[in-house]
């Protein structure tokens, strides 16, 4: 059992990575289930380690956005983050922004997980599916396929972005993810 530490130090834990917008994201239930990641960085922790270690105790999340052209860093974070179990699709609970992103996430909030063969969002587009990981060729927590697209392919469907009212489009370079106590 993961237990975060308060009275100690806890190392931030890498959840997701994505160097470029490349189709590393591009991946089934099965692997986005139990994790992946290659020699250039790309990673996925793994939908069953992010509920078992978020469902017992308190986590934030950080979101760390290095946006193109001029590769800009933007944050965001959220005091509170709880991954379901797989009977619940993954579903995803976050809450209490802070940074200069703008909050993007906060709009996927109760979403079940998505990938391309297992469609959880409630998007209608018959020419895709109706499945924002198939139109935008990475799994998330989609509840619309063009707000917070960290694992979404460079180019295609909404396009690797960040997308708040506070910053407008952020076009990423990279993006990763962070659990912290």
């Amino acid at each position: 059992m993961y237990r975060c530490c308060f009275a100690a130090r806890c190392a931030p834990l890498l959840i997701q990575q994505n160097v470029d917008g490349s189709n590393f994201f591009n991946r089934s239930w099965a692997e986005f289930k139990a994790g992946f990641s290659d020699n250039r960085g790309n990673h996925w922790l793994g939908n069953e380690q992010l509920h078992q270690i978020t469902q017992n105790s308190h986590y934030k999340l950080r979101f760390d956005l290095q946006a193109r052209p001029n590769l800009t860093w933007f944050y965001a974070e959220y005091s509170s983050f709880v991954v379901s179990s797989e009977a619940s699709n993954y579903m995803m609970r976050v809450s209490g922004y802070s940074g200069n992103a703008g909050d993007a996430f906060t709009y996927h909030n109760g979403r079940m997980f998505t990938t391309y063969d297992r469609d959880n969002d409630p998007w209608n587009s018959s020419p895709n599916k109706n499945n924002c990981a198939v139109y935008n060729g990475g799994g998330f927590w989609y509840w619309g396929c063009g707000i917070c697209d960290v694992n979404t392919v460079s180019g295609r469907g909404e396009g690797f972005k960040w997308y708040s009212s506070q910053t407008g489009t952020l076009y990423l370079q990279t993006s990763r993810m962070w659990l912290m106590c």
